[in-house]
């Protein structure tokens, strides 16, 4: 059984990693190895829920002035962004999905039922999928100065950001947020409206992919206990790494504005290739 001091520790690095471009997914996958948990139970499919919820949310509040000048300030506005978030949706669906597929059919066909979440605790490809958006984010960083910036997200940005979103869906390690800002950033759009752009699709994606989760508990044969006290155990627990996940995400996107302000980004690059070698390290010695 998972315990209060194990939430906490969880939702800290879920809301600090989640809105960094260095993989949450990643992160909190191999805390909970490291602590004895199995990430893809039900029980954790369920926090993990939550916390992907607490971190929506700071999304929301800490963007809202913003999109409210940009994206909300006139109808105008708003019939111009609209189409680019749904085509950078739609994009991401026809890349991401194929690639589902063809992982479930070909590369787990051998297993009865599989489902791409079967890889996800898979420290090998983590390593591997860290190194790449390590890579692409340290050449978006030293891009920056090379090229002229545009005030403006158009289709040409929308449409790479969101198939690029798509190839990161599959793999935990290949940071969503990292990889789509540093895309706009190689294309020139200016710094400040790919955060706002890039977390907008944030926001788009997370309701899906919560209800999938939900989905795949609820379904589960192996589900949490129905006495009523493991109900709210869970429950409170839950609630508790929600506004965790939620209060570390606000300090993240505050910590993120600045770095990118001030011509940081590909530090974050370095990290990930750090991080990439650590969790290759843990698959060594048997994680």
């Amino acid at each position: 059984m998972i315990t209060l001091l194990q939430v906490v520790v969880l939702a800290v690095i879920q809301g600090l990693a989640e809105l960094l471009p260095v993989s949450s997914s990643a992160h909190v996958i191999v805390a909970a190895k490291l602590m004895g948990l199995d990430p893809s139970s039900p029980e954790m499919t369920l926090l993990l829920v939550m916390l992907h919820s607490g971190t929506m949310f700071a999304v929301i509040v800490y963007f809202w002035p913003a999109w409210r000048q940009t994206f909300f300030s006139s109808r105008a506005a708003l019939l111009r962004v609209v189409p680019l978030l749904f085509y950078s949706t739609l994009l991401t669906a026809l890349v991401g999905y194929p690639i589902k597929l063809v992982i479930e059919k070909v590369a787990l066909r051998h297993i009865p039922n599989a489902e791409i979440e079967m890889i996800f605790g898979n420290l090998a490809l983590i390593a591997a999928a860290l190194a790449i958006v390590g890579c692409l984010i340290i050449f978006a960083g030293l891009r920056l100065n090379a090229v002229a910036q545009k005030e403006y997200i158009g289709w040409r940005e929308a449409g790479w950001m969101g198939a690029i979103q798509g190839l990161c869906l599959p793999f935990r390690g290949f940071s969503r947020s990292g990889a789509t800002i540093s895309t706009g950033l190689i294309l020139g759009a200016i710094k400040s409206r790919l955060e706002e752009y890039s977390f907008a699709l944030a926001v788009i994606l997370t309701p899906p992919v919560v209800a999938r989760e939900v989905i795949r508990l609820l379904g589960s044969r192996n589900g949490i206990a129905t006495n009523e006290l493991s109900i709210l155990h869970w429950l409170g627990l839950s609630l508790l790494g929600l506004i965790l996940s939620f209060l570390a995400g606000l300090l993240a996107l505050r910590w993120l504005s600045r770095w990118l302000e001030h011509g940081r980004w590909h530090l974050f690059g370095v990290y990930c290739l750090a991080a990439s070698a650590g969790v290759l390290l843990l698959h060594h010695l048997g994680f």
